[in-house]
């Protein structure tokens, strides 16, 4: 069994995305080749991969074998941002501390470069050896969550709801259940796919579930506090873009403080459905913590 140290995690994801988004410099796309990987290999904290191979790995599964479907989930949040970065969404110009896509490779490549990083997440689950190494059962429902998670009840629409709500004030609730699809379904389907994938019963997928939940509305909540507070420099991105597009934030609906206190409880709720995976869920615990304490 494929067994990889936590400390390699980051390093193996970004072995492997290299290895399935090629630069090939001979082909009729060689610029597309190239956007995707501009985006795709810019870095990040790579939270989502982590989960799929944590949660896989506390629940004794393959780590390698689950590797390509971690690929996968940070291959659609990358795509995922290219999209929102552009003109026609967030226009923002700026991505993980260097020029966005659309800016440097013009906005019809992004988008292009978006679509084809979509497609080639489900490639990278589905192909022969992506399958055998984790069984058809496995792999096909893993990639029904991501796609799911990916779709109209997930990212996509909570994008949609979004744009709608944009100079528009808008309930705590109505945020809430925007949040959760645009942000929290990945990291929830990023948590559950690696429960899948590890052939793990329902009562830790579901107790993943809880855990993923928690994190991602936290993290959403963390990441409206820093938009007001962050350094630019720090976070790899504007400040300051949700007033300046008079977005309405857990800041801008509750205040810094009760939102800071949001951002406790639920990580302690996060910790707290870890319960399910006795001591092997420290590590998981660790990331929730971390996370809530983002550079400002």
């Amino acid at each position: 069994m494929g067994r990889i140290d936590p400390k390699d995690y980051v390093p193996c994801v970004e072995a492997a995305l290299r290895r399935l988004v090629p630069e090939e410099p001979s082909s009729p796309q060689a610029g597309l080749f190239r956007a995707m990987r501009y985006s795709l290999l810019a870095g990040g904290k790579r939270i989502r991969p982590i989960l799929v191979l944590e949660f896989c790995g506390v629940c004794g599964g393959d780590q390698q074998a689950a590797l390509p479907f971690a690929c996968a989930v940070e291959m659609i949040h990358t795509y995922s941002l290219i999209h929102d970065d552009l003109p026609c969404m967030d226009d923002d110009a700026v991505r993980r501390g260097k020029p966005s896509s659309h800016v440097v490779f013009g906005e019809a490549q992004a988008l292009l470069a978006g679509d084809a990083l979509q497609a080639a997440a489900f490639e990278a689950m589905l192909s022969p050896q992506a399958v055998s190494a984790v069984g058809a059962e496995r792999a096909a429902k893993a990639a029904g969550v991501l796609a799911d998670a990916a779709g109209a009840r997930g990212m996509a629409g909570g994008q949609a709801v979004d744009l709608l709500c944009e100079g528009k004030s808008v309930s705590v609730e109505t945020l809430q259940a925007m949040d959760e699809c645009k942000t929290g379904a990945l990291i929830r389907a990023a948590a559950k796919m690696g429960c899948i994938l590890a052939g793990a019963d329902r009562k830790r997928v579901t107790a993943a579930d809880g855990y993923a939940k928690a994190l991602g509305f936290a993290f959403q909540i963390e990441d409206d506090i820093l938009d007001v507070e962050g350094d630019a420099a720090a976070l790899g991105k504007p400040v300051g873009s949700d007033a300046g597009s008079q977005k309405s934030t857990y800041v801008s609906l509750l205040g810094i403080e009760r939102a800071r206190r949001a951002v406790g409880e639920l990580t302690d709720a996060a910790v707290t459905a870890l319960g399910a995976f006795g001591e092997r869920g420290a590590r998981l615990a660790g990331l929730a913590r971390r996370l809530a304490r983002r550079e400002r």
